[in-house]
């Protein structure tokens, strides 16, 4: 008991001492995680930072351009005016003015044009356009952007169509560049976290920056990214020219994410690799307790033999001499139990031969044999059905494990009480109870028990149980285990073989 004591308590300490790094591990894991969560943080606001003033920039930009906008609409309206007045307009001074006024645009497109589209006049087109008379083809769709500015003349009408202005176009593709490169270094530079810009709404992606595992040819898993960011961490909104009011999602980086999970991870693989260490081991170590077993069993058989012998030789001797033969019968039987003790410890190691007889038989032998041989203050009460219950066992070895479970009775009630068996018929099974009414047996030892070395007593082995279990479960294929036990009202074992 003290052995086994001592084993247990290792095994805690043992447990102990692994909680501890484990918890350790964990926690120093937590700390470098919050540290590099918030340098992330950092990181990503420094970066937002950088994002608001590159929004301001742009946002500038585009209020100035929409002013160059504005200025060329009134220089269009202006060119207008005075296509109107060269019609009727006599004084000379004043002409060469409004030819001055046309001749200093030399950016903005325009087609003068009739009612009927005949082309009056072309200014800042490409060579390609010179040989239209009409506004037809491809001048048509040229100047098919805006609508065109139309005054009265000689009882008709004349129609200035106008475009975008080179500088006004040039400006127009620069801050569209530097919208996508806004956008581009929004997302490409977020920190190296995973990021995504979306409208309003959060229904339309953007743009997104260090995100893996996602095709975003496919709509449905774009969808599945949107919903599964959105509301997470919406860090700040930026108003861009093209898209309007737009949103900026964040996640942990991917190293933070495998570094939070990365112990438990560990753990888990530590933990597979112990289990199966600790399984190869008691596999080793079963097969090393089994052959000790044999060993010892056989070499006890083989040391009981030559007394044996001689004590059956002896009592030969003491019939030949007219000793009683009442005396006679009861060494007689000793012996023969002995030789059944003998039989048995040989039987171990090797496969039993199993017989298909009476099992109430089986322990009833046990029963009467140990009858006379515990104290008077013991008593016994078989329940058992009244026809034969056949089942595969070896008397042998299963009498041994009825005479274990039965001393061990006597010696929990210290040699006063009664023992119960019972035996219960069934379609492919029968049950053995075992009862005594002694101290009983504690619910956390129920198990132990059974391990080798463990005992009650201030002198034993702790191999009687042990051995037992082997014999039912190994040998006969069937259980044995603490039915129910209460403290100094008794215990049940049971046993249960398949017919």
């Amino acid at each position: 008991m003290e052995l086994y004591s001592r084993k247990q308590q290792w095994k805690l300490y043992l447990l102990g001492f692994a909680a501890v790094i484990v918890l350790a591990s964990l926690y120093y894991t937590d700390i470098m995680v919050r540290k590099i969560a918030h340098d992330e943080r950092q990181r990503v606001e420094l970066w937002a930072d950088a994002i608001r003033k590159r929004e301001t920039l742009l946002r500038d930009s585009e209020y100035l351009f929409a002013i160059i906008q504005r200025e060329e609409e009134k220089r269009v309206q202006l060119l207008t005016e005075v296509y109107g007045r060269l019609e009727h307009e006599l004084d000379p001074d004043a002409l060469t003015f409004y030819l001055n006024i046309l001749q200093s645009n030399t950016t903005i497109p325009l087609a003068l044009t009739d009612e009927q589209g005949e082309v009056i006049t072309l200014a800042n087109l490409d060579g390609r356009f010179s040989e239209y008379s009409e506004l037809t083809g491809e001048l048509a769709d040229y100047f098919s952007k805006y609508s065109p500015i139309s005054f009265p003349i000689n009882g008709g009408h004349r129609y200035v169509y106008y475009q975008d202005s080179r500088v006004f176009t040039e400006l127009r593709t620069l801050l569209h560049d530097l919208i996508d490169t806004f956008i581009s270094d929004m997302v490409i530079n977020a920190a190296n976290v995973p990021v995504i810009v979306v409208d309003s709404k959060g229904s339309e992606l953007i743009a997104y920056g260090n995100i893996q595992g996602v095709d975003f040819e496919d709509e449905e898993q774009v969808r599945e990214l949107i919903s599964s960011m959105v509301g997470t961490n919406r860090y700040l909104s930026v108003n861009l020219p093209t898209y309007g009011q737009c949103y900026v999602y964040y996640t942990n980086s991917f190293l933070l994410t495998q570094l939070r999970y990365y112990p438990l991870a560990q753990f888990l693989a530590i933990g597979v690799f112990l289990f199966v260490a600790y399984v190869l081991f008691s596999i080793a170590r079963n097969a090393e307790q089994n052959q000790v077993w044999v060993g010892m069993s056989k070499e006890t058989a083989h040391q009981l033999g030559t007394p044996l012998s001689s004590l059956m030789a002896w009592l030969e001797l003491l019939r030949l001499k007219g000793v009683d033969e009442n005396t006679i019968q009861e060494i007689s039987k000793d012996v023969k139990r002995l030789e059944n003790i003998t039989e048995r410890f040989s039987k171990i190691g090797s496969p039993p031969q199993l017989l298909s007889i009476n099992i109430i038989d089986s322990v009833n032998e046990v029963v009467e044999y140990m009858k006379r041989r515990t104290p008077r203050k013991v008593s016994y009460k078989l329940a058992v059905p009244g026809k034969e219950i056949i089942v595969p066992h070896n008397p042998d070895l299963f009498g041994w494990v009825v005479e274990n479970i039965i001393k061990n009775a006597i010696d929990a009630m210290q040699g006063s009480g009664s023992i119960y068996i019972t035996l219960e018929d069934h379609s492919d099974q029968v049950i053995i109870d075992i009862s005594d009414d002694g101290k009983g047996i504690p619910q956390s030892k129920h198990k132990a028990i059974f391990t080798p070395g463990f005992t009650s007593k201030k002198s034993g082995w702790g191999l009687g149980l042990s051995l037992s279990k082997r014999i039912v479960e190994n040998y006969h294929g069937g259980k044995l285990f603490v039915k129910h036990s209460s403290i100094n009202n008794g215990t049940t074992f049971r046993i249960v073989l398949r017919k």
